[in-house]
């Protein structure tokens, strides 16, 4: 078995550069996953794995066995490789690079009767991966990124996202190939924005279905809002007029889940 204890290593400058670069994340089609759930659950959402890297002091014998399975090169670290790579102190010993899946609107596999949760050009990381957690939670068809403004493999949106990157269909595109989407699959679309909105728990949620976000700062652009089955707001009793990204999707998925016997 291969060993490395060198930080000088080029393989482990490859795997810091993965962690920090977008451009060589995007070149080399890499990135970086920490953790045994976050690695097991990439595994079984079809990434492949290129290589593991695990700290003997903290991987027990057994998981290291599990991990072999994967048929996939294995190298031992030492522990000051591994805390220089290794962004968490509980990634459980274990760090490992992967190949990156393509995510056209193509590639999207819609049950009969789809829900989508469609967010426009999300700004931070943290509320990326907790939208994926939500969806997932939600059990949603798909998560689509409209006009996404950095690459869904950042360091900071795969641990946010606590697996939810592996376990959700993903696709990205622009707005307009988004709605065209939408209109060649008939699958309504009701969009969160203050302007010429009716309450979200008004509409029927029960038919092909997609919720689309905005940022907090901006809200949705104008072409969403235009072309909406339905614009929708949550009504909202204090002074401030918005919420966390998030926490809006999660009311407004989970409204079309309750509708739909969830």
């Amino acid at each position: 078995m291969k060993k490395i204890e060198s930080l000088q290593n080029p393989i482990i400058k490859q795997v810091l550069l993965l962690q920090e670069k977008s451009r060589a994340r995007t070149k080399l089609g890499l990135f970086v996953i920490e953790g045994k759930r976050e690695i097991t659950l990439a595994k079984k959402g079809g990434y492949a794995i290129e290589s593991l890297f695990f700290l003997p002091e903290i991987m027990p014998d057994h998981e290291l066995i599990n991990l072999k399975t994967y048929g996939t090169e294995v190298v031992s670290i030492s522990k000051e490789v591994y805390q220089k790579i290794a962004y968490r102190d509980s990634t459980e010993g274990v760090v490992a690079i992967a190949a990156v899946k393509p995510h056209e609107l193509s590639t999207l596999k819609l049950s009969k009767n789809p829900l989508l949760l469609i967010a426009e050009s999300p700004e931070k990381p943290g509320n990326i991966g907790a939208l994926l957690r939500t969806a997932d939670a939600a059990g949603v068809d798909a998560v689509i990124i409209a006009n996404p403004r950095g690459d869904l493999y950042n360091p900071n949106i795969v641990r946010s996202s606590v697996g939810g990157l592996f376990t959700n269909q993903i696709a990205t595109a622009t707005s307009s190939e988004i709605i065209s989407f939408l209109k060649q699959n008939a699958i309504d679309f009701y969009c969160a924005t203050l302007q010429a909105a009716s309450n979200y728990n008004l509409q029927d949620y029960t038919k092909p279905t997609a919720i689309v976000i905005g940022t907090e700062a901006t809200g949705l652009s104008e072409p969403w809002r235009a072309a909406s089955t339905q614009n929708i707001i949550i009504p909202m009793q204090g002074e401030i007029d918005s919420m966390n990204l998030s926490v809006a999707a999660a009311i407004l998925i989970f409204e079309a889940k309750r509708q739909r016997g969830f």
